[in-house]
Order: structure tokens, then sequence, then C-alpha cells
């Protein structure tokens, strides 16, 4: 009877044990949780923790600063610089990168190899930030041999302003050229039927252009000037002879010879391949000039990781490998993207501009949210760039927060403040992932 009375309807089941939603007891998967909650305290939380505490620290370690540590992050100035250049980078990079991604996305929508682009963008995103800083602090070499951003920019420079080939040519000794203005003119004036000699040296041989040839002495025309600018500098002790042309001394080719009377050019040519020119009649009773712009120094290109530019720089290295990123989270969203609506409004008469403005991108708003936001707390951590890119003399320049919690408890040993830092750090990235959390759950709501 008490079996029965046991198994009546309405009788109360002894518990045999709670269970989670997912139907397992909760005993088993705590044992289950058990390693990766260990792990997450000693990885995460015991850091964390540490940090904290160590942030009220002095530097020994054995005494308490209070808030000493914390006001030092609005004092001292490489902080004050990091902190500026970390608002730079919150602004422009996600912004940048987020806004090349929806362009891609966008129009590889509408091409055949579309996605052969999407992989070619998305490619850098496999290469770490060490290998890509290595790449870029070579892209932004200041030698446009080396340099591939100026050397394109030398070339398009070279193409409109061609650059001189003697920017270090000079008188030698007993020279009859004195200097003027940038460049170099004749003592005396000189008379037709005349050879002058112009003699220079400083350029080095693999720095003379490709149409010198070896000097020749010029010969006397009448009714006409003539004369020979070359290097006047032969190999090895006393074999060549000062102020005359040698055998294995070699002309200017291209020199700009001017003649100047009384302040005014009358006439003008250009030295041959071997250093010889002439020049007319109206040259007589001038002085023989050779203008700066022979000796201009040649546009060497932008100083890309100077000061002034090398965070804008690092942030193009960033923008370049994260835009990959953006592109294929916003392409995905943009595959959701009901196509009705599109081809309503274009029905209605809306161009492809109105399209995107209009429909495309406020439908695309969540993801677009969800990209910079992402980005936003990526950018917030950055280090390997600015360590590896910006060089030493303007490392100072492109400082940023994470760069300077490393130079703080390593370089200079001040643990206290780098513990500050990380803490600060840690406060600027919770309310970015909170708004991002309360977003994400907004979405499973509806």
């Amino acid at each position: 009877m008490a079996s029965a009375a046991a198994e009546a309807p309405g009788a109360p089941v002894p518990p045999r044990g709670r269970k989670s939603v997912t139907g397992t007891r909760r005993t088993v998967a705590v044992l289950f949780l058990l390693p990766a909650l260990v792990l997450l305290g000693a990885l995460v939380v015991y850091p964390i923790g540490y940090s904290l505490v160590r942030s009220f620290g002095n530097q020994a370690g054995d005494g308490f600063a209070g808030i000493d540590n914390y006001k030092a992050l609005f004092t001292d100035d490489g902080i004050r610089t990091a902190l500026k250049n970390n608002i730079i980078w919150v602004i422009f990079a996600p912004t940048v990168a987020t806004a090349l991604g929806l362009i891609f996305a966008v129009l590889t929508e509408r091409v055949r190899w579309g996605t052969a682009f999407k992989l070619v963008v998305f490619m850098p995103m496999a290469i770490s930030m060490l290998a890509a800083g290595i790449i870029f602090r070579l892209v932004y070499d200041q030698d446009p041999h080396k340099g591939v951003a100026n050397a394109v920019w030398v070339g398009i420079h070279d193409t409109f302003a061609s650059s001189s080939a003697f920017p270090n040519a000079h008188p030698g000794r007993q020279s009859p050229l004195k200097a003027d203005h940038g460049g170099f003119i004749t003592s005396t004036t000189v008379h037709t039927g005349q050879t002058v000699t112009l003699p220079l040296v400083g350029v080095a041989p693999d720095q003379l252009p490709d149409s010198a040839k070896k000097a020749a002495a010029a010969k006397p025309e009448p009714g006409k000037i003539t004369g020979t600018t070359w290097q006047d500098f032969t190999r090895g002790k006393g074999v060549g002879k000062l102020g005359a042309v040698d055998p294995s001394e070699v002309g200017y080719g291209g020199m700009r010879i001017e003649a100047v009377k009384d302040g005014r050019v009358v006439a003008s040519t250009k030295a041959a391949g071997d250093g010889t020119f002439t020049l007319p009649a109206k040259a007589d009773g001038a002085q023989l000039r050779l203008p700066a712009s022979n000796f201009k120094a040649p546009y060497n290109g932008v100083e890309w990781l100077g000061p002034s530019l090398v965070t804008p720089a690092i942030i193009g290295s960033y923008v370049w490998m994260w835009a990959g990123f953006a592109m294929v989270l916003i392409a995905a969203g943009l595959a959701g993207v009901p196509r009705e609506l599109l081809e309503a409004a274009r029905v209605d008469g809306a161009n492809e501009w109105q399209v995107f403005r209009r429909v495309t991108v406020p439908l695309l708003a969540p993801v677009l949210a969800v990209v910079a936001v992402t980005l936003m707390i990526n950018v917030l951590k950055i280090f390997d760039l600015v360590f590896i890119i910006a060089p030493g003399s303007s490392q100072d320049d492109a400082n940023v927060l994470a760069l300077e919690l490393y130079r703080k408890g390593f370089s200079e040993d001040q643990p206290g403040i780098a513990s500050a830092i990380s803490v600060f750090l840690l406060l600027l990235v919770i309310p970015v992932m909170l708004f991002n959390v309360r977003r994400l759950r907004r979405e499973v709501r509806r």
C-alpha cells in the first residue's frame, strides 16, 4: 500500500539531482567547465586583479602610492601623447576601414570577379601584425630605391619636375668659377673665338648621367664662344693636370650654360655628352653662368615615418590589414538585404547613389555598428604595428597607450604607472564592449 500511495497522482517525486537547461546534471556541467574556469581565472581574472592592486603601489612594490600613478596618466608628456594618438586611432582607423569595407562589399557584388577581389583584399588578414609591420617598415623607407611609397612618389614628381644629375658639383682649385646664388659664374667676361674651360669636381662616378662621355677639349670657332665643362678629377696621384681635360675624365653632359650681361641672360645652351658647348656671337662680352638648377638636390620623396606623418602612415597599414575583415562582414550582411526593397527604390526613380545612401546603408546599419565597434576595441589595444614600423627617432610621436604601457613597465622600470595604464585601457574598452553586448542582445530579441 505504501508503494501504491507513493505512485499515486499528485504525490511529490523526490529529486534525484538538479539538471541544467540542456538536461545535463549541473554537477557534471561544473566539472566539465572547471578547467576552463581555472584558466579564465589564472589568465584573465588574476592579472586584472593584480594590475589593479599594483596600480596603487610605488615603484618598488613595497609601499602604497595612492593615486599618484593615475595622476601621471594626465601629467606625463609621453602618456599624454599616447592618449592623443589613441584618440586619433579610434576616430580614423575604424571609420576608414569600415567605409572601405562597405565600398568594396557593394562594388564587388556587381562584378563577375568579385569573389577573387574579396580574396585578395582579405588576404592581409592572414598576415600577422609582426609581418605586416616589417612589410610596411620597408614600404615607407625613405630611400626611393627601397621604399615602394617613395619610389612611386618620386617617380610621379620626376615626371613633371626633373632633378639634377650634379647636386654635389662645385669648382675645384684654381677654377675660373665663383659662387652665384646657388650656381656658379665666371670671374671674367668671355669673347667670341675664345675657348672657355669650366672645370668642376664633386660628383661620384656612379651618379653621372648615362649620357656622359669622356670629356673633350673644345676647339675655337670664329664668331662663337666654345668651351668644355667636365669632371676635373683623375684617379691616381699625380696623373691628371689641373684645369685641363685629361683622357680619363668625363664631361658633364646636359649641364646648362647661360651667357649673362648686366644681370640678363642673352644666350644659353646645354653641354653635349662630352661636356663641350657652343654659344652664339651675342654672348660676346658676357659672363658664363652655370645656374642653380644644375645643382638642385634630387627629390627624395616624403618622410613617411617622420614626426608629422608617422601616425597616419601606421594607420594606413592597419587599414590595409583590416579593410578585408570589414568587407567580409558587411558583404555577409548585404547578402541578407531584401532585394525587393532595392528594386522598389529603383522603380520609384532613385538613382544608384540614392539607393546606396537611403536604402542600403540604413539596412546595413547594425552590421556597420558591429564592424566599427569591433575595430574600435581592436585599435585601443594596438601595439605591434606602432612598435615595429615607427623608427626610434619618431616613436615618441607615434606612441600609443599599449606601447607606453610596455615602455613604462620594461624599459623605464615603472610597473606602478604601467599597471595604471593597463587599468585605464580596460576602463576605456569596457563601455565599448557593453555597448556591443547590449546591441547583440537587442538583435537577438528581434
